[in-house]
């Protein structure tokens, strides 16, 4: 699976590369930078799923475009891991454990409007665990497709564990809105 995610990360690092004219931070502008706000949702996969349901959650990022191409960012949010119940009324409610992602955000977009590749790198805070199970490094690769105003995609999360403790992971679907710095 590292190598997997090695590979990933490689690609995506390589597609930049190509020669495109390259912008600066200060170059920061509505048409290439902007802020993704949004919502997923997903399934637990692998012995995570033994322990929780579905997840909801808050997806939020700032992307700035080094190149009409490549976007680089910081991504962040918020998923609640809700806890699986036997008792139908107690589903939904305070139980399961939140996920707050910190991370590099890299994506790929071959045209102006269509599909996308990329990838969140980063550290995971855990909230509502015990007090050894703070967190782990996370990766979160994607597909989806983009517009001027939208994006929607898959994605696979894994949440690294240092502990011998279940690694966390998730298959879902996220849409986000871009709102245009000014």
């Amino acid at each position: 699976m590292k190598k997997i995610y090695f590979a990933s990360f490689a690609l995506l690092l390589s597609l930049n590369a190509v020669a495109q004219t390259e912008r600066n931070l200060e170059d920061i502008n509505q048409t290439n930078s902007w802020l993704k706000v949004g919502a997923l949702i997903a399934a637990p996969s692998g012995p995570v799923a033994d322990h929780s349901s579905f997840v909801f959650g808050l997806d939020v990022a700032a992307q700035f475009l080094r190149t009409n191409n490549f976007g680089v960012g910081i991504a962040t949010g918020y998923s609640k891991y809700f806890e699986k119940s036997d008792t139908p009324e107690f589903q939904g409610m305070n139980d399961g454990f939140g996920a707050i992602p910190l991370g590099l955000m890299l994506r790929y977009y071959p045209k102006p409007e269509g599909i996308f590749v990329g990838t969140d790198i980063g550290y995971t805070f855990l909230s509502g665990v015990t007090s050894e199970n703070k967190g782990g490094g996370y990766v979160r690769p994607m597909l989806g497709y983009h517009n001027y105003t939208w994006n929607v995609f898959a994605y696979y999360n894994h949440i690294v564990r240092p502990e011998t403790t279940i690694d966390i992971q998730s298959i879902g679907l996220a849409m986000t809105y871009n709102i245009r710095f000014k």
